[in-house]
């Protein structure tokens, strides 16, 4: 167990802030993992859990231990026309999308080239282009921290809901996720109900479109749209999609006509566009001296690289005080701010 003291953050986390952990301990295996929670050493020391850095946003020097989970691997394993995907919490997410794609395992197309490692997935449900990972999900392997002991949690268990599931809430912090289990399929049934990608294969000229072709669109609409953290300090998107009940968006359609929204029928609620709101309400592509607003995407606040995270929580403050008095419309923090 290789015990590191002091040491720079900066290289893992995408806006690139520049603080540092007082401990840093990285795992490369679920067995080196229940060593380190079965020791002393985290016994009254706060700690952190961090995959890529990818939704995260450091606002000061982190006095405890962070834990870097590095615990790779995928396998495939084929049953007729299920293909169960089991892989490291430390693989990276993006890779792992490919890698299914290459092995005939069709599912996870929308959800290419999202940021972040497989642990951190089901943390938030990650979702994208009318696809959430419950979808797929099928169960995964986690550490208890506090023990040691390895826990199976199925998808009832994880209560998955909107970027939310119980590693966000009531045990946060408590569980390190060593492995995840999805159930994809090696028969193409694409999913292009989000209407963007259905014009960019119509553009294209593709009628009949394969997972793959699904895959380069996604890829093609992100790329257009989001900053590339390794040119420009990000984490992608800042706030959640607000959820409003129908009668509240009826009255601010009324006021504010073109206001975009998409029912949800489990809640009687409609999901009002958060980047329209913010955009809407002056903040896209505006810059204050180190970090700004993305040009591109209003969702995603920048660092344009001295940035502190400190300047970048304000601004995010900032924006939600501005759409809260135009349009009476709580914006939620996505990413995870210390």
């Amino acid at each position: 167990m290789n015990i590191q003291e002091d040491v720079s953050l900066k290289p893992f986390n995408t806006f690139g802030i520049e603080v540092s952990a007082k401990f840093f301990i990285e795992v490369k295996t679920e067995n080196e993992l229940i060593e380190l929670c079965k020791s002393n050493f985290l016994s009254g020391k706060q700690h952190l859990v961090l995959g890529s850095g990818s939704n995260i946003l450091f606002t000061k020097n982190f006095d405890g231990v962070v834990i870097k989970n590095s615990i790779e691997g995928i396998q495939f394993k084929k049953s007729g026309k299920l293909i169960r995907v089991i892989a490291g919490g430390g693989t990276n997410w993006h890779n792992l999308v490919i890698k299914s794609l290459e092995n005939g395992a069709n599912g996870l197309e929308n959800l290419s080239l999202i940021p972040g490692t497989v642990g951190a997935a089901p943390v938030q449900n990650i979702g994208a282009y009318g696809l959430e990972l419950k979808n797929v999900f099928e169960q995964l392997r986690a550490v208890d921290i506090a023990t040691g002991k390895v826990k199976q949690f199925t998808k009832a268990q994880c209560s998955f809901k909107y970027r939310s599931s119980v590693f966000k809430e009531e045990l946060k912090g408590k569980y390190v996720i060593t492995e995840v289990t999805l159930d994809l399929h090696n028969t193409a049934e694409v999913n292009t109900n989000y209407a963007p990608i259905r014009i960019a294969l119509e553009k294209k000229g593709i009628e009949k479109p394969t997972s793959k072709d699904v895959a380069d669109v996604v890829m093609e609409i992100r790329n257009s749209k989001l900053p590339d953290p390794t040119k420009i300090g990000n984490a992608g998107s800042f706030f959640k999609n607000p959820l409003i009940p129908k009668v509240d968006y009826k009255e601010l359609q009324f006021k504010f006509n073109g206001m975009p929204a998409f029912p949800q029928a489990a809640h009687n609620k409609v999901k009002i566009p958060a980047a329209w709101l913010i955009e809407h309400a002056g903040w896209k592509g505006k810059r204050i001296e180190n970090i700004g607003v993305s040009e591109t995407q209003a969702l995603v606040l920048v660092n344009y690289g001295k940035g502190t995270g400190r300047d970048l929580k304000d601004l995010s403050k900032e924006i939600q005080a501005s759409v809260f008095k135009k349009y009476k419309i709580k914006l939620e923090v996505e990413v995870n701010i210390l």
